[in-house]
């Protein structure tokens, strides 16, 4: 059974970790958490989410995720936290940056099986939302798409253990919040399940146009399949691609990059390199030709451009996230033809945000242990 720690006293805790000893040092505004600083923030939402009964009603495996989202729940807090001029302290984007520096402890420094380590980055990024849910201009499409990663059941849990573990005088006020959440999923029918929809055309329909209905499926299907790769350099989407789509066109940035002669730290020529595999992708999907987009593609913002200019051609996605341990995935690295150096992995594997359901038709995750 995998635990993030089996030692779980707070005195080991900051010698292990450094992202741990700078929770005592990171403040809190007194208004919201008279407890003081974010370690005894954490160490109270660690003894109150243990002390749930439907915490303790979970699996041991399920009970030692919680106790690791909780722990890392404010780990971003230390990154993110202003002092304003009028004496308030806000740490706005510590939910969001606070899934990718999980993600990174549990792949580089405490490594993680797969699917454990996503689901603890995925509830430390969604914490907050039963609390501000009301608060989205579209509460409902929130939910679904958080629903879509991540267990309502368990974040709403940990969300009642977050309030208990503070001081603040509107805490009856936060777990009517989280009441109010519950029912919304209940009515929503993603209260333990993921939401429904008739199929894959339908859902991806709903999340990229506003204002549409859950249940409405379109006429039109997709008029071409279009696989893009997602990973880090050295994890293995070439000889995925070698594997599975052998005989599919492919539109490889590393070799245009070879055939326009452009190093990859050349970043002006990296533009003219995207702009001639965007006009190579035209090419096929104007041809509703199948092809296979193969690049690092590993933050959402890379993907959503792409994906966004597929989608205009009635294109049905399909991302293919590869990785391996990341131990192997600098050894496999130093044997690729094109090296990338040391320093600018270390960058990406920061950069990196792994594909969910909400970006493609289907994503898969080819993924080594």
């Amino acid at each position: 059974m995998w635990t993030i720690s089996e030692n779980k006293s707070w005195d080991y805790l900051e010698q292990q970790y450094d992202w741990v000893k700078r929770m005592r040092d990171t403040p809190q505004d007194a208004r919201h958490h008279a407890e003081g600083n974010v370690a005894i923030h954490t160490q109270m939402v660690t003894d109150a989410l243990i002390s749930l009964p439907a915490y303790q009603a979970l699996d041991a495996q399920t009970q030692e995720i919680m106790w690791a989202t909780a722990l890392l729940h404010d780990v971003e807090k230390a990154g993110t936290t202003e002092i304003l001029p009028d004496g308030s302290v806000v740490s706005p984007g510590h939910a969001r940056k606070g899934e990718m520096t999980t993600r990174q402890i549990l792949y580089k420094e405490i490594p993680t099986p797969f699917a454990i380590r996503e689901q603890i980055a995925r509830q430390v990024r969604f914490h907050g939302l039963p609390l501000w849910v009301f608060e989205k201009s579209d509460p409902v499409k929130a939910l679904i798409i958080a629903a879509l990663q991540v267990d309502m059941r368990l974040l709403a849990l940990f969300a009642k253990a977050d309030v208990l573990g503070r001081i603040c005088p509107d805490q009856a006020d936060l777990l009517y919040k989280i009441e109010c959440f519950e029912e919304l999923c209940k009515e929503q029918q993603c209260w333990g399940q993921a939401p429904y929809f008739a199929n894959t055309h339908a859902r991806m329909n709903y999340l990229q146009k506003a204002g549409t209905d859950r249940s409405y499926v379109p006429f039109e299907q997709p008029k071409t399949k279009v696989v893009i790769m997602s990973g880090l350099p050295g994890a293995g989407k070439d000889t995925y691609v070698q594997k599975y789509y052998k005989n599919w066109p492919v539109v490889s940035l590393d070799a245009i990059r070879v055939s326009m002669k452009i190093a990859p730290t050349d970043k002006s020529g990296n533009g003219r390199v995207i702009q001639e595999a965007k006009e190579q992708a035209r090419v096929h999907l104007r041809n509703q030709q199948g092809f296979v987009w193969n690049a690092t593609n590993i933050t959402h913002s890379m993907r959503e451009q792409l994906i966004s200019l597929c989608i205009q051609y009635a294109a049905e996605i399909i991302v293919i996230y590869v990785e391996v341990p990341y131990k192997a995935l600098f050894k496999q690295n130093s044997a690729r033809e094109a090296i990338v150096p040391a320093g600018v992995m270390q960058r990406l594997v920061h950069k990196l945000e792994v594909p969910d359901i909400t970006e493609a038709h289907e994503v898969v995750y080819a993924v080594s242990s």
